[in-house]
């Protein structure tokens, strides 16, 4: 290689030729290239020369891009190659080769369309995520998820970008105890606290990503990175329905989680917040839509970048609330980084190692009257957030509850800071547990730590148990209690040995069976004993006796013998009976048969 590694023309590692730029950040320069051994077009990203220096970030840098290379995924931006490369009289240059994406980014789609929508936002964040969780799988952690870092292809595709540069920039030492490295307006407030991070902090930085996609705008920004950071570290993100009404309390409940300040509450990882998300969709029966394209691109890139198509995975926009910067947190009382990469892109400010001493001396002087500004800025912090208080901040809106499963709607007012108290009733429409009514009405303004009413579905009466031998007043005080009608009837009454007369027998409907309210149940009552059933006595005189015997049987009637004479014949026929024929007795009677 005989040109600088960053002009049109050059030739890397005698194989890439470098093309026109692409994109630039504080920490590298991308460039649309060729692949000359395999002639296929290529996003080459090429570090900045004081980067490529320090011998920590080359070891990391190598380590984090052959980690990278190792995530297989469709939703991913590949990497097929990194390397070193030293131009004669120069400085080493490291490059990273990646897959080229035919399209732009979701920061493009987002600054021309503003909020996607519900299902624009599922169909963006799952593929989001699926990739994140791949990354997950494997031990990685992104550190840098934002819509510049999401790449929208022209057919539809969407893949992530950046993986391991920010983790080598932080652990090789261009980040370490006492500096912050991110994007302002993603950053979860264990990076902003400790600069620590893992799966969940880039679970926070994709919670940040769909509040952006349903709403237009990150929860968060500022004139500085400093208030973005204290907004991260003492805020809670507020529900995207507040600005975006449409969105349902579901969703909201699952942004809300995922962007919570404590790691604990927020998914494990980008697999499970993408289980949820995707349950979520079942739920809500949410349509599924094309992920939306990016707008073409302007007509001097259409006439420098050939048709196949260009990368932006970093931005040219100034660095601040939004971009990714690594600064320590004396830079905060320092002012703005020398260089600036741009909104979302990277920043870094040069060592103070590196500057002449009479610039030092300046620096120092400033450094005091800086920090008086900032203890200043602080009083007024003070001052301000009384006053906030004082003022708008003693107020919050009720938020919808109706519908919700009782904990949601629980849980939506604490953090709301309502205090409630649940009332149970009965409803023929809303099923068991969940809201059937609130009171004040949704979006009311309220005192924090007003009280608010809720009305939980009990879902529709059951039938009662009603013990045997309840008398009918208590049964239908019972009845009536559980919101059902009772009723009884004429025909309604049974033959029972065991339950006195008038007493309830049972009820019918049985017990356990759901009515509507008010209705109507039957009370079967008892007639008390059955009494024995009366026959007839049939005339058998004339008969045969073992005819009668089995005439009188058959009607349950016992028969008894008395014969005329001690010595009779073998089956004699019967000369009288009593009682008399005609007569009604009991049935299980006696009766006298006189035979001969």
């Amino acid at each position: 290689m005989t040109a600088p590694p960053g002009s049109p023309g050059a030739l890397i590692d005698a194989r890439y030729r470098v093309g026109p730029v692409l994109a630039r950040g504080g920490m590298s320069t991308v460039h649309r290239g060729l692949d000359t051994r395999l002639d296929r077009p290529v996003a080459i990203k090429i570090m900045d020369p004081r980067l490529a220096a320090d011998p920590a970030f080359r070891a990391r840098f190598e380590r984090e891009a052959r980690s990278a290379a190792r995530i297989d995924h469709p939703h991913v931006v590949d990497v097929h190659d990194q390397g070193r490369c030293t131009p004669p009289g120069g400085e080493p240059t490291l490059f990273l080769v990646m897959e080229l994406v035919d399209g732009g980014t979701l920061r493009d789609v987002l600054r021309r369309r503003g909020a996607l929508g519900v299902p624009a936002t599922f169909a963006v964040l799952e593929p989001v995520l699926a990739g994140l969780a791949q990354a997950h799988r494997l031990g990685m952690v992104h550190r840098d998820v934002k819509p510049e870092n999401v790449l929208l292809g022209r057919e539809g595709g969407v893949k992530v970008a950046d993986f391991g540069l920010v983790t080598a920039a932080a652990e090789a030492g261009v980040s370490h105890a006492g500096m912050i490295l991110g994007t302002m307006a993603y950053l979860s407030p264990e990076q902003v606290a400790t600069g620590q991070a893992d799966a969940r902090s880039d679970v926070y930085a994709a919670g940040i990503l769909g509040y952006e996609l349903l709403t237009g705008a990150p929860p968060y920004t500022g004139d500085n990175a400093l208030s973005v950071a204290y907004r991260h570290v003492n805020d809670d993100v507020p529900a995207p329905s507040v600005i975006a009404t449409e969105v349902p309390p579901e969703l909201d409940d699952l942004i809300r989680r995922a962007t919570s300040r404590d790691p604990g509450r927020r998914p494990a990882d980008a697999a499970a917040f993408l289980d949820e998300l995707v349950r979520l969709r079942e739920w809500l029966a949410v349509p599924r839509v094309p992920v939306p394209l990016p707008p073409p691109p302007p007509i001097e890139e259409q006439d420098t970048v050939p048709a196949e198509g260009f990368v932006l995975e970093a931005s040219a926009e100034p660095a601040g609330p939004g971009g990714t910067r690594a600064l320590t947190r004396g830079e905060f009382l320092d002012g703005p980084p020398t260089e600036r990469a741009g909104r979302h892109g990277t920043a870094s400010a040069p060592r103070p190692d590196a500057l002449p001493d009479h610039r030092i001396v300046r620096r120092r002087g400033r450094r005091l009257f800086v920090l008086w500004i900032v203890v200043l800025l602080l009083l007024g912090l003070v001052v301000g957030g009384a006053a906030w208080w004082l003022g708008a901040g003693r107020w919050t809106a009720m938020p919808a509850v109706v519908g919700l499963d009782r904990a949601a709607a629980e849980r939506l007012l604490t953090e709301a800071d309502l205090a409630w108290s649940v009332t149970e009733q009965h409803h023929d429409a809303v099923a068991a547990d969940r809201v059937a009514a609130a009171e004040p009405a949704p979006e009311s303004r309220l005192l924090r730590g007003s009280p608010v009413t809720l009305t939980v579905s009990t879902g529709r009466p059951v039938v009662p148990a009603i013990a045997e031998g309840t008398t009918v007043e208590a049964a239908q005080q019972t009845l009536r209690e559980a919101q059902l009608t009772p009723a009884t009837s004429a025909s309604a009454a049974e033959f029972s040995s065991t339950v006195p007369q008038g007493a309830v027998l049972r009820t019918d409907p049985p017990a356990g069976t759901a009515l509507p309210i008010g209705g109507s149940v039957t009370l079967v009552l008892s007639k008390g004993v059955e009494p024995p059933a009366e026959v007839d006595v049939p005339l058998v005189i004339g008969d045969r006796l073992d005819e009668a015997r089995e005439r009188l049987e058959r009607r349950g009637l016992g028969v008894d013998v008395e014969r005329s004479f001690p010595f009779g014949r073998e089956n004699p026929r019967v000369v009288n009976q009593d009682p008399s024929p005609g007569t009604t007795v009991e049935e299980g009677s006696t009766v006298t048969l006189t035979v001969f």
